[in-house]
């Protein structure tokens, strides 16, 4: 076990910014941590991180309890949080070395600070003030910064905010490949994102966990319906297509297309075969519709 946390409470005055929050990600795992804007996500990781206490409740870093030991939990963790804070006035390097130098790493310095300018990509930038790089460097440098002490715990919040597209699929890769032997909490709005890279998801709204399972499994957590989309060689009557046993819905769309809702449980696929058999027609075209991640985060953080 890497990260536990529970029945967390955070409270702000009056109001309840965590309710309750309990989870525990193993080692070597990427989990996605995601919610709308205001969900708990950031004061969660902050609690995590020992940036800030917690009302009631625990947290564990690899057994190390983050109240009673903030200092151990900081050299276990890295983070690099939303905003980024950096030193903009000095060189890449040069930063590398005095974040380096807060961790006492000692004679390990320099190799450090190289093999994490390596593995991030900044060698082309390294001799640079952090000021002239572009935000996707930045974004590498806050995560080379992170990893400098080579902790075992990973903490990023939104790590690809405000990069394009190429630069998202660069840092994405380097999560990746960070995360093959360290534990990473991801948090971003970005769901093409989580899917690929996170293995579980944890979705927290108004300060409580309402999912958190394999990213496989997560779409069970909403209400399951098959999506089949079918288009005919030629146009029939709805209520014929009702003779279909085990349809709940049906809508009609262009090109002779027709979307049909039945149960997860119950694929219809060769029944729709028959019925184009019995009625003289040919299918030119059937696909079921997968429920994408945004609809699931949808359902779960709007009711």
């Amino acid at each position: 076990m890497s990260v536990k946390a529970e029945n967390v409470t955070k409270l702000f005055g009056k109001q309840a910014a965590l309710k309750n929050v309990s989870f525990e990600i193993n080692s070597g795992e990427i989990v996605g941590f995601i919610g709308p804007n205001g969900a708990g996500k950031s004061t969660m990781m902050k609690i995590i991180t020992g940036y800030i206490p917690q009302t009631d409740g625990s947290v564990l870093v690899n057994n190390v309890n983050v109240m009673e030991n903030p200092l151990e939990i900081k050299r276990r963790i890295g983070y690099l949080p939303e905003n980024n804070p950096l030193y903009t006035n000095m060189y890449v390097k040069e930063y590398l070395r005095f974040v380096a130098s807060i961790y006492k790493l000692g004679k390990k310095m320099n190799d450090r600070v190289d093999e994490m300018t390596r593995i991030t990509g900044l060698e082309p930038e390294k001799n640079k003030k952090i000021g002239a790089l572009s935000k996707g460097y930045r974004q590498r440098v806050g995560l080379a910064q992170a990893l400098i002490h080579d902790p075992s715990v990973l903490i990023l919040d939104e790590p690809t905010s405000g990069l394009d597209p190429n630069q998202i699929v660069e840092i994405r890769d380097l999560i990746k490949k960070i995360g093959k032997d360290k534990t990473v909490m991801l948090s971003t709005h970005i769901m093409q994102e989580v899917e690929a890279i996170c293995e579980r998801i944890i979705i927290i709204n108004n300060g409580e966990i309402v999912a958190d399972d394999k990213t496989a499994n997560i779409y069970s957590h909403v209400q399951q319906v098959m999506t089949i989309i079918v288009e005919f060689n030629a146009d029939i009557e709805e209520n014929k297509l009702h003779e279909i046993s085990g349809i709940t819905n049906i809508a009609r769309l262009e090109n002779r297309s027709w979307l049909i809702e039945t149960s997860v449980t119950l694929d219809i696929r060769d029944k729709v075969f028959e019925f184009a058999v019995a009625n003289n027609l040919a299918i030119l075209s059937m696909q079921k519709k997968e429920k994408r991640l945004e609809e699931v985060f949808r359902e779960l953080t709007t009711k």
